[in-house]
């Protein structure tokens, strides 16, 4: 007989047994792989404001794109950790969640000029590659550029000149009505340079804060001044706004409106019977010279939400796709092998393909020139593609200008 640990008498047999027992329970065990952690990249889109509508297609597009590979990167599972950036402060405050709590290897975003900017410094801070979808200030690949930041956005500058050909095609009587934050205020500096590099004149001039909701004194002060042109510098939901009240207070077809950079959902808001002007834009889901991917890649959307994707949904994609192929090139989630390997990437565009340029991390993409139909018959299809630009491919590192001209000077 044996005493257990109560002072119990066991017989001696049951001992060994339970002694034997837990010999070999560990055994008995079925062993459990554990699963790989998944590979995370960071996405930093407002989630709020008056650029909501334009993230809402940035992000679907970013996750249509890892959808299509199977939620896979490197042969792991991946996931899209979203945060909002309601502020620069906001942002830059997320961007190190992501990173430091999150632990994403890449973050993908940027809504605004004003969120890029600071959301770029960051980056740079946390030594965390950071591709920016949307936002155009010159100043991201400019005098502000910095190894870890990619930009697929053609900056205000280079839009600046592809339209201001058309602009000036109406007179050399200028009106602007821009925004006062960096992205109005880059539109504004580079348009006064340009006109007045063609002999023009700036008839009148406004800089209106972010989410306006009275248009009226802008707009009869720009009736007033009798201009060749408007030339704006609004962004999102502004731009929809003015044009509602463009034409509610009788002004289309009186002054014509050019601006770059037009959102898909912006003239969306307007609708049909309100909406006007000529504008830049990266991508058209109409464009009969999309690529066999990027056609694919609109069947896609179009079967996943039921509507054609706006062209931020294809900068969401294409910046997405570029970073995930990225990271499976190179085969690490190495912040500096991620870099390299962005560098080098590319997809067949037609006659040019769509890369970062090296000494910039700019992408770069041929615009489009559009135009609003006359008389519009489907509620998402909008615009008359009037040109691609440049017309000559050959001229498109010429026109996004070289190191010395934009001041990046990349560390």
């Amino acid at each position: 007989m044996t005493v257990d640990k109560t002072g119990l008498l066991i017989p001696r047999r049951k001992a060994l047994l339970g002694t034997v027992g837990l010999a070999v329970a560990p055994l008995a065990v079925p062993h459990v792989a554990r699963a790989a952690e998944p590979v995370k990249v960071g996405l930093l889109l407002a989630k709020t404001g008056q650029i909501a509508g334009q993230t809402e297609y940035l992000a679907n597009g970013s996750f249509l794109a890892l959808e299509q590979r199977n939620k896979m990167i490197m042969g792991q599972p991946a996931e899209l950790v979203w945060l909002d950036e309601p502020s620069p402060q906001a942002a830059t405050q997320n961007m190190q969640k992501l990173v430091q709590e999150d632990k994403v290897c890449a973050v993908l975003g940027g809504s605004l000029s004003s969120n890029a900017l600071a959301e770029e410094a960051k980056a740079a801070e946390l030594k965390i590659p950071f591709v920016c979808d949307n936002a155009a200030a010159t100043d991201i690949t400019g005098k502000n550029c910095n190894r870890y930041t990619f930009r697929l956005n053609t900056p205000v500058a280079v839009q600046s000149r592809m339209l201001a050909p058309y602009a000036l095609s109406y007179g050399k009587k200028w009106y602007h009505i821009t925004a006062s934050y960096a992205f109005g205020q880059d539109i504004l500096k580079t348009s006064r340079e340009l006109l007045k590099a063609a002999g023009g004149t700036e008839v009148g001039v406004d800089e209106v804060p972010l989410n306006t909701a009275d248009f009226s004194s802008f707009i009869l002060k720009i009736r007033q001044a009798k201009p060749d042109v408007v030339v704006g510098g609004l962004s999102a939901g502004d731009l929809t706004t003015f044009l509602k009240q463009w034409n509610e207070l009788g002004m289309k077809g009186k002054i014509p409106f050019v601006e770059i950079a037009i959102g898909d959902t912006d003239i969306w808001g307007v609708g049909p019977e309100a909406a006007n002007g000529t504008f830049t834009k990266l991508w058209d889901a109409f464009n009969a010279k999309n690529t066999p991917e990027e056609k694919a890649f609109t069947e896609a959307y179009l079967k996943k939400y039921g509507k054609p994707p706006a062209d931020k949904a294809w900068m969401g994609w294409i910046t997405a796709r570029s970073l995930f192929e990225a990271i499976d090139a190179a085969k690490s989630t190495d912040a500096n092998k991620i870099i390299e390997a962005l560098e080098a990437w590319k997809m067949p565009a037609g006659d040019v393909s769509y890369h970062y340029r090296k000494f910039d991390h700019q992408m770069l993409v041929r615009n489009l020139a559009v135009s609003v139909k006359d008389k519009i018959t489907d509620k998402y299809n909008y615009f008359d593609v009037k040109a691609t630009l440049p017309q000559n491919p050959a001229d498109l590192e010429k026109i996004f200008g070289s190191s010395e001209e934009i001041g990046c000077k990349m560390t």
